[in-house]
């Protein structure tokens, strides 16, 4: 199964846009998914306010296990993780025209610019390109 049939079929389950996102990518980012499935449950519903789509905080939870140096006393990634997150971010943004759950829905347009499926397929699709553009090959490992 694809992380986007996998996504889909998390979201029909009743996983939230994040979570489904999020959950999607557990296993390869080594992550226990009931974990990520409790912290990513308030991003639902655009952070339960129909603000940044649910799907694009899935994005962000992806990128930050992925880039991530998990260094507390030290943290040095942050400026490579906040620059993935702005690349999936545009990416999103100019496939889908916004990255605001409210816009996306159309609720205040009636202008649905994409469904909730519409929007965990592009995040996968862009988190999965994103994730081989930044994976070493075996041998470099």
């Amino acid at each position: 199964m694809s992380k986007v049939e996998k996504a889909l079929a998390y979201h029909r389950q009743g996983y939230n846009c994040a979570q489904a996102v999020a959950c999607a990518f557990a296993e390869e980012l080594g992550v226990d998914e009931r974990e990520l499935f409790r912290v990513t449950e308030a991003f639902g519903f655009g952070m339960g306010t129909m603000g940044t789509c649910g799907a694009v905080s899935g994005m962000a939870a992806v990128a930050g296990l992925a880039q991530s140096d998990g260094d507390l006393a030290h943290p040095g990634s942050k400026r490579q993780t906040y620059g993935a997150m702005k690349q999936m971010t545009e990416a999103f943004r100019t496939k889908n025209q916004s990255v605001i759950c409210r816009e996306l829905k159309g609720v205040d347009t009636g202008t649905v610019l994409r469904s909730c499926d519409g929007c965990i397929e592009d995040a996968v699709r862009i988190a999965e390109a994103w994730l081989a553009s930044v994976k070493k090959p075996e041998k470099d490992r």
